[in-house]
């Protein structure tokens, strides 16, 4: 106890000290190597219209346009994962649970698989996201309507096995598009399916970052509901929660915040599963502390994951996706040994 109290104290502190030293690395790191504090004062520059950074006009272009972005739409994503993941953990009172489980990863793979095969180059670089999003939201309608029964209850459990099918179904469709693709798509196809930070565009960013803010707002209206759904739905059903309509608000938010996420960044595994996990076994699972402090090591993993995808094999770049598989899979494994263990001492 007096070790968790420890570490409530210090929580925010040290995420917030990991997360500044995530924007610093994420705006000095590349093939070019810049002053952290000129690079700060160049976005400095650029938000507040002063002259206060040293560094030339061309390094300037470099931090403002290539960098800034890029670490924003890290925060953003990285933060949308986290908090989804944390909703989607709570909503099935399962540490193993991820937002991929009712079908928005699998759906949106589908859409953009669709987008970049179908249209031409030109065109598929603005359809790719919007059919990514669309093809998550779609998935996850669809999932949750198999899941209803005809009294208008959901089952968790057929639900699940509903998001295994669907996943199936749109991987084989993904497999498809694969097979037929010419060698410009399957490249892009490639490499979107592994995940990256290149699609900084200002609409994506303003659309990441609005989408945040309203889902974390809306996540910390609930939290207190997702606390007592905790102890099971019939007790949160005694306790004047409609767990039915709860429930269904949850998984629509859900799919729209991984829908975006994924949309703006392709597929990005594990920040969803670890980071929620992580934040519950130091701090305990009350949602009103879960979901902000989520949201900061979320952002703060993903920026550091592609700093480390930027730096590895410099002056190439790994995709961020295979960063985080990297990361996030081992830590899975621990999570099954976890579980086996305590199932073995019931």
């Amino acid at each position: 106890m007096p070790y968790q109290t420890l570490f409530r104290k210090l929580a925010w502190p040290f995420l917030g000290t990991l997360l500044v030293i995530g924007i610093i690395l994420s705006l000095t790191s590349g093939p070019m190597k810049l002053s952290g504090w000129q690079s700060l004062l160049t976005v400095w520059d650029g938000v507040f219209h002063t002259e206060l950074s040293r560094l030339s006009d061309y390094e300037k272009v470099v931090i403002w346009d290539l960098r800034w972005p890029r670490t924003l739409l890290a925060l953003f994503i990285g933060a949308l994962l986290a908090i989804c993941g944390a909703v989607t953990q709570g909503l099935f009172r399962n540490p193993l649970a991820d937002p991929g489980i009712i079908g928005v990863s699998s759906g949106a793979g589908l859409g953009a698989a669709l987008a970049i095969v179908i249209f031409p180059v030109s065109f598929s670089v603005f359809a790719t996201p919007v059919a990514a999003f669309v093809g998550g939201l779609v998935t996850s309608l669809l999932v949750y309507r198999l899941a209803q029964s005809s009294q208008g209850n959901t089952s968790v459990l057929i639900l699940l096995l509903a998001g295994v099918a669907v996943a199936a179904f749109t991987g084989a469709v993904i497999g498809f598009m694969t097979f037929i693709a010419n060698d410009q798509a399957l490249r892009d196809l490639t490499l979107w399916g592994m995940g990256s930070l290149n699609g900084a565009t200002p609409f994506m960013l303003w659309l990441s970052a609005l989408c945040c803010l309203c889902l974390l707002v809306f996540y910390q209206y609930c939290a207190k509901a997702l606390n007592a759904l905790l102890l099971g739905e019939a007790e949160a059903a005694h306790l004047g929660i409609d767990t039915e309509r709860l429930k269904r608000q949850l998984i629509i938010a859900t799919a729209i915040g991984i829908g975006i996420a994924v949309s703006a960044s392709g597929i990005i595994g594990f920040i969803s599963l670890v980071v929620p996990h992580l934040i519950r076994m130091t701090l305990g699972p009350d949602h009103q502390r879960l979901l902000p402090l989520s949201a900061i090591t979320g952002a703060a993993l993903l920026l550091l994951a592609d700093v480390a995808a930027r730096v590895w094999l410099a002056p190439a770049e790994l995709p961020v996706g295979l960063v985080t598989a990297l990361i996030g899979a081992p830590f899975f494994v621990f999570l099954l040994l976890q579980q086996r263990q305590r199932l073995s001492t019931l």
